[in-house]
This record gives C-alpha cells, sequence and structure tokens, in this order.
C-alpha cells in the first residue's frame, strides 16, 4: 500500500502528523514522531500514562474529517483500568487504541514526559488593598416576644449599626442557614460581605458562626490564547499564596484565535464546545491551585479574569463569529460583574467574577490588564509596551496619549510550527550562543544551569535530556545565527562553502543548521530549517510592524524605552529580539521586562475595586487602530521580513553588534525568495 493511503495521525497540541499503517497503536506513533507521550510499563496497559483524547468530527485546520470508527474499539485492558482505577471519559489508552482511520489526538498535560513549564509568575508589585469582600465580625440582638421581627433582619441591623454598612441584601443561600449559625454562635457571627457596586448594593456571602479567624481567598486569572494562569490572593492580606498553569485545551480546535474563530464558523455548536473545554480546564485548574495551597475552594469568592477578545466571547458563552470579520465588533466591550455559578465556575456558590473592559475588536482585557499595570498614560516618557504572545497587544503612549493596536504574530514564538520547536519544558533549549569563527554552537537547557560545553552538563540533564526549541531559544537561536554569518538578512541559511561549517547541510531544497545530534543516545535531532526561519521572520514582521504602525500614527522615528511584558516576554533577550528585528531599535539598557504584566493587572483589580473604576476609566481614552486596515502595515511588514529589517537602519543596535554583510543566493540557489534578491541598507 502507498504510504498516502494510509491513515494520517495528527497530535495536539505539538502539530506533529504522519500516516500509519492501520492497526499500529497510537503509542508507537507518538513514540515514531517524537511526540511526548509517557509510558511506564512499556505499552502493556498497566501503568496508564499514555492516556490520550481522540477527537472526532470536520477538522478544516487540518483538512481532515474524523470517523467515529477511526480508533479500535475500546478494549479489556482499558475496561479493566477503568473500573480499578477510574479515567475521563473520552480517554484512551494510547497503547491500547489502533489507528484505523485519520484521526486528531489530543496528548493531555498529564500525559507528557515533559510537563508543560507555564512561565506566568506573580510579579511583586505594591498593591493599595481595597477587596470587593470583606469579613465583619457582629453580635445580633435575641428574637424578642415584644419586638417581633426576623433572624435575618436583625443581622442586617447589627451591620448597619456597628458596621454602618447601608441596604445590605442576602442570597436564599444565607436566609437558609442564617438561623443555626446564629445560634451556634450564640449570635454572634462573622459575615463575608460583597461591597456591591453602582448596580448592585452590598451582600452577604458567607456566615461563619462566632469569630472566624481565617481569612477568604480571591483568583486573578490570565486567560490566553496558549497558556492559562491563575495566582491566589489573600484577599485580607494580599499575598498571592499560590501560583498555577495549564495548557488551554482550545489548542486542539486551532492554535491562533483565527482557526478558533473559523472552527466555530464552520462547525455547528463548535462555540459552544469551546466553551465547554476552557470552562472544564478552568475549574481543573483552580482545583490545582486550591490544592496547592490547601485550602477549601469553597473559600475562593471573588474572581478577576483578562483576556483577548476570542478568548472572552468563548469563555463567556459568545460565538466569536462577528469578530472574524470587519468592523470586529464586540458584544459588549464594558467590563462585566457576574457570577461565579453564571460561568459554570466551582468555587463559593456566591462566588462574584469581574471581567475588565476590552479596549475594541482585537485589543482586549489582557491589554487592559497592561495598560492597568504598566500606566503608559501617566509615563513622562514615550513607551512601548509590547505584550508578546500568539497574538500580540502592543501598546505606544506617555501621559499626552496612549495608542494600541493588536497584531497576530502566530505561535511560533511558542515553539509551535517550528522543526524543533516545542513549548517551555525541561529539555528545552531556552539560551543560545554560535562561535562567529568555528559556527559552533552552545546552548542551556530548561532545569539545568550550565551551559552544553560546560563540565558536568551531561549529568544534569540525565532525567531530562535535550528535547528541542522554546520560544525564547528559537529567538536566540536565530539571531545569533544571523550575528554568526550562518543566515543572511533575507532569511537564507547559507551552504558549507559560504558559512564555512558543515553544520550547514543540504536539506532538500535548502540548507538547514544542525544544533545538537542526539540519535546515538535515543535522542532527537535538532535542527533549525529554513522553513523555521521563515517562521520566526513572519512571526516578528507582524510584531514589529504593528510598532512602527503606532510610531507612525504618533509621529515619531523612535521610542525612549521598551518594555517586554507577557509571560514569555520575560524570557526574551533585548538584543537577540533587537538583531532578530522585534522590537524598534532602542538602548538596550532602556529595553526591560514587565513579567506577566496582564496578571498583574488582574491582581491589582483582584485586590483594589478603585483600580477597578481606573481601568474603565483609561480604556475609554486608550486610541485603537486597527492593522488589518492601514495602508502602511503592510509596508512596514515586508521591510520587517528582512533580518534585522530592510529599510530601517538600526544604528543604536549597530554600535553593538557588527552583523556580517552577507547574501547567500547571489549563487541562485534553489529554495531562495524574492526577499533574498533584497540590498541590505545601513545598519543590518
Amino acid at each position: 500500500m502507498n504510504d498516502q493511503d494510509n491513515p494520517l495521525v495528527i497530535f495536539t497540541p505539538s502539530g506533529k502528523r504522519g500516516r500509519f499503517a492501520s492497526g499500529t497503536p497510537i503509542l508507537t506513533a507518538a513514540r515514531q514522531l517524537g511526540v511526548d507521550l509517557d509510558s511506564v510499563c512499556g505499552g502493556r496497559g498497566i501503568c496508564s500514562k499514555c492516556q490520550i483524547t481522540p477527537s472526532y468530527g470536520e477538522f478544516p485546520k487540518h483538512g481532515v474529517t474524523v470517523g467515529d470508527d477511526a480508533l479500535s474499539q475500546w478494549n479489556a485492558v482499558e475496561e479493566r483500568y477503568k473500573s480499578k482505577r477510574g479515567m475521563i471519559n473520552g480517554r484512551r489508552l494510547g497503547c491500547q487504541a489502533q489507528v484505523q482511520g485519520d484521526i486528531v489526538i489530543d496528548v493531555p498535560p498529564e500525559s507528557q514526559v515533559h510537563k508543560q513549564v507555564v512561565r506566568k509568575r506573580a510579579e511583586a508589585r505594591d498593591i493599595v488593598m481595597s477587596p470587593s469582600v470583606h469579613l465583619y465580625y457582629i453580635e445580633v440582638q435575641e428574637p424578642d416576644m415584644h419586638e417581633p421581627s426576623g433572624d435575618l433582619e436583625r443581622l442586617i441591623d447589627a451591620l448597619q449599626s456597628q458596621w454602618q454598612l447601608e441596604n445590605v441584601r442576602a442570597d436564599l443561600h444565607i436566609l437558609q442557614s442564617v438561623q443555626p449559625m446564629l445560634r451556634k454562635g450564640e449570635w454572634k457571627v462573622t459575615c463575608a460581605l460583597h461591597q456591591g457596586d453602582d448596580a448592585n448594593p452590598p451582600s452577604i456571602m458567607h456566615i461563619w458562626p462566632g469569630y472566624y479567624d481565617g481569612t477568604v481567598y480571591g483568583l486573578a486569572v490570565d486567560l490566553g490564547s496558549t497558556t492559562i494562569a491563575a495566582h491566589l490572593c489573600d484577599l485580607q492580606t494580599g499575598d498571592v499564596v499560590a501560583s498555577s498553569g495549564i495548557m488551554n485545551p482550545q489548542i486542539r480546535f486551532g492554535e491562533d484565535l483565527m482557526s478558533r474563530v473559523s472552527y466555530s464558523m464552520m462547525n455547528p455548536g463548535g462555540a459552544d464546545e469551546m466553551t465547554t473545554a476552557v470552562r472544564d480546564s478552568m475549574n481543573a485548574l483552580f482545583v490545582q491551585v486550591a490544592a496547592e495551597a490547601e485550602i477549601d475552594r469553597a473559600l475562593i469568592v471573588d474572581a478577576v479574569f483578562v483576556c483577548n477578545p476570542v478568548m472572552h466571547h468563548l469563555f463567556l458563552g459568545i460565538d466569536p463569529f462577528e469578530l472574524g470579520q470587519a468592523p470586529f465588533a464586540l458584544a459588549t466591550s464594558n467590563s462585566l460583574a457576574l457570577r461565579a455559578v453564571d460561568l459554570d465556575l466551582n468555587l463559593h456558590r456566591a462566588a462574584r467574577v469581574y471581567i475588565l473592559p476590552c479596549i475594541a475588536g482585537h485589543v482586549g482585557a489582557d491589554a487592559a490588564a497592561v495598560a492597568l499595570s504598566e500606566s503608559p498614560n501617566t509615563s513622562e516618557d514615550l513607551v512601548l509596551v509590547v505584550d508578546v504572545g500568539t497574538n500580540a497587544e502592543i501598546l505606544l503612549g506617555n501621559k499626552e496619549r496612549v495608542l494600541a493596536c493588536s497584531s497576530p504574530t502566530g505561535p511560533a514564538f511558542e515553539g509551535a510550527q517550528i522543526s524543533s520547536g516545542q513549548r517551555a519544558a525541561p529539555g528545552a533549549i531556552e539560551r543560545v550562543e554560535i562561535d562567529p569563527v568555528t559556527k559552533e554552537p552552545r546552548f542551556r537547557v530548561i532545569g539545568s544551569d550550565l551551559w552544553s560545553d560546560q563540565d558536568g552538563f551531561a549529568q544534569s540533564i540525565l532525567s531530562s535530556g535535550i528535547t528541542g526549541i522554546c520560544g525564547s531559544g528559537i529567538i536566540e537561536m536565530v539571531a545569533e545565527m544571523r550575528i554568526a554569518g550562518i543566515v543572511d538578512g533575507p532569511g537564507l541559511i547559507g551552504s558549507p562553502d559560504q558559512t564555512g561549517t558543515d553544520r550547514c547541510f543540504l536539506d532538500g531544497r535548502t540548507h538547514s543548521y544542525l544544533v545538537w545530534d542526539g540519535t546515538a543516545e535515543g535522542g532527537p535531532c535538532i535542527t533549525v530549517t529554513n522553513h523555521d526561519i521563515r517562521e520566526i521572520q513572519m512571526a516578528k514582521a507582524a510584531l514589529y510592524s504593528g510598532a512602527r504602525l503606532l510610531m507612525d500614527k504618533f509621529g515619531v522615528e523612535s521610542v525612549d524605552r521598551i518594555v517586554l511584558a507577557g509571560a514569555f516576554g520575560a524570557h526574551i533577550s533585548p538584543k537577540h529580539a533587537m538583531v532578530l528585528g522585534m522590537i524598534p531599535d532602542c538602548r538596550l539598557e532602556k529595553v526591560t521586562s514587565a513579567g506577566n504584566a496582564a496578571g498583574t493587572g488582574a491582581r491589582i483589580a483582584l485586590l483594589n475595586i478603585e483600580a477597578r473604576a481606573d481601568i474603565e476609566r483609561i480604556v475609554c481614552e486608550i486610541h485603537k487602530i486597527e492593522t488589518a486596515i492601514e495602508p502602511r502595515f503592510q509596508e512596514h511588514f515586508v521591510n520587517a521580513s528582512n533580518i534585522p529589517n530592510s529599510v530601517e537602519p538600526f544604528p543604536i543596535l549597530a554600535e553593538v553588534v557588527t552583523l556580517p554583510d552577507v547574501n547567500f543566493n547571489t549563487a541562485g540557489e534553489n529554495g531562495a525568495e524574492t526577499s533574498g534578491r533584497r540590498r541590505r541598507r545601513r545598519g543590518q
């Protein structure tokens, strides 16, 4: 049988795919493709570590239709394991499920050998505490035959007289518990009270008998396209007591936002499917965070969410159809004050949810959170804030005015669509240096503090090995290849003769660069291909073009400082980002990292309700630029496709780094693109 006649197996979130003969176990297919699928028992169906989730139906993104019979039938081994140990409905054991037809397989985080390191942490920040929920201890007057009134009314009177709290309300669940609590506490109780807002009066959320000396908690959640990060905060002290993150399960419907919008458009019920997936995953994350802090999840009474517009709509259960076409209309751009139960979130039964306002069509609540955290509107100098991610949000401004736009960079910066790419996990290359003379690379991997040419490196990575290149690693890799003269300005990798190293080898019609050959030890062969270079060029060109467009609108040719925000932005080397041409020319000491600024903004809004009013006012003052309809965006994009740029001179960078004046298309090699014919300009 011709290989093209064999079923196609596609793994998410890695995106790796291949054709396999009918009857091939999924675990075998995963191993042959280098997919990160765990197994301890060697495929005997004992350990269950190779659990996978098959997906069925139409997948336009992948060009396949998955039938119900795409995998072999559920078997006795799987049934025995599920009956004894339990297994999530819909999951299969990769060692038992066999390929029968085209299939899309999702590998859940717990089934991966190299568990995801979600690099979203709570940044240190001074925040004035003013949470939406407070605890109040009160002493309630006992019932009196001569002055009859209800227990709830006397409790509310006590809140008014002892704490000057007016117009307090209570839900049914409070009414159901107030009498036993008052009597158990001998008419002394502690109430958790939500302060209310312009539309809602204060309300009692919980009652404890007597004096409650514990606390209540809130969640600051950054719902990103690729990852979901949650910070659990003590609402009395403001301390972050636990932080955790997971992959966004919607990746299997599309790695970028427009793919998810397309999935919603082309699959009836697709939007609901994605809403359910992200809410279920959110609840799993909350269980994880509560367990880490060793608290009862029912003590979580407030949550603040930030997210881009597509995630905003899908989280709320709104079809993002309108965001897929001009004029990119939001269902609402206002902030939202909701109840957790309305979003199927398993927190305290009366828990509240606040969602920050969106700025405009494709600039969402995450950008608003960055604005709250970094305050470009109060800056004396002109600051460019870039929240680097699958969809980059960019702010440019000072105390005079602030402009904003979004730029669809895609998942390449996350390691996706890169031949040896992976997301940040132990074993992934994250730092790179290439000797400009010998062209030999040295690198560091996540999980080790040693460079690859240092003594003890091999021992330090025994548990993880060298598995691939993560986002920060691929940025440094391409930039170092440019500095070392391995890749030219237009993005073409040179031949061995042109570069002076046999690490460059013919790979089809173009050349690739060998980074690490671990095949002798049973590991992967890690290379950078010309296709990888193109993916990074497209991503960085989109990012730079958005920033440059805002500079045009501001009427400036340079900025005073640059802030790299986002979990991924915190790990980007400013020098390498500038060599690549991701960001405008700027003094390196003026390029700083804000870490997860969106998460910090969410935490500020969680712990200070006045900040919510501030950001609602600020977003009304930010002017949104729609890149899709700006004629100069394409011009900037073409120029920025060069490394670092075919027009912009980058004189400040030239003081720090000398880039070789090479062009590998002079011999008219196969695979060279038209950009290879562009003449280099000063400073490249």
